[in-house]
């Protein structure tokens, strides 16, 4: 992330009904809601890449009847992002959400609750490069079990990338589950079930270099 960049204040937008952000984050949160009432009986385990203020998460757990299912890790550096996350955390008795302030790019954050159920690209797509955004979904399925859901979202500004994301995540052994936009904004979210064989989780893996600035996920 740039050093001077202050992400505390770009996530204000959330909070602003009608803005491109809020009406991303209520299309994931609904994303989460399904993939969490579609899991299988017993423990859920969600890890959220950039996590950010854990809204996409924090915010779908609220009132789920399996929010006590839930185990989670969010990553995220910033530290004002991680008070904020840490104090929606308390606040909703979301005891078995985790969030750790850290690298989320490299593999090792998220030693010890892979295989995932439920694994959050948000806002992640956007701020690196395009090889990255392949190595990422290429390495997923050593975090994923069988059967686990992926959301990602990435803005669909020209050169329009969302449809080379769709056909890398099916090449990676991904069913698209729905890809959600709307009308007069210019984010897409993708959900996807892992339909193949989860591959051995290795350690010291850096999946990407971030490299935005969060500005195109306000369009």
């Amino acid at each position: 992330m740039g050093e001077h960049k202050d992400w505390v204040t770009w996530h204000e937008p959330y909070n602003r009904p009608g803005s491109s952000l809020h009406r991303r984050l209520v299309l994931v949160q609904g994303r989460v809601r399904e993939a969490l009432t579609a899991a299988p009986p017993g423990l859920i385990r969600v890890i959220s890449i950039c996590a950010g203020q854990g809204r996409d998460l924090v915010g779908a757990l609220r009132d789920h009847p399996r929010r006590g299912d839930v185990e989670a890790r969010l990553l995220e550096l910033d530290e004002g992002n991680v008070a904020y996350a840490s104090e929606s955390v308390r606040s909703a008795g979301l005891h078995r959400v985790e969030i750790v302030q850290g690298d989320a790019s490299i593999t090792t954050a998220y030693e010890g609750l892979v295989p995932a159920d439920l694994v959050l690209v948000c806002g992640v797509f956007g701020n690196v490069s395009d090889a990255d955004i392949r190595t990422t979904i290429e390495e997923l399925p050593k975090l994923c079990r069988s059967g686990a859901t992926v959301i990602w979202t990435r803005h669909r500004e020209p050169p329009d990338m969302t449809p080379t994301i769709r056909s890398w995540f099916e090449g990676a052994g991904f069913g698209e589950v729905g890809f959600d936009s709307e009308e007069g904004f210019r984010f897409g979210i993708g959900t996807h079930r892992f339909l193949g064989t989860p591959r051995p989780f290795q350690r010291d893996v850096r999946l990407f270099d971030f490299i935005g600035d969060g500005a195109q996920a306000n369009t």
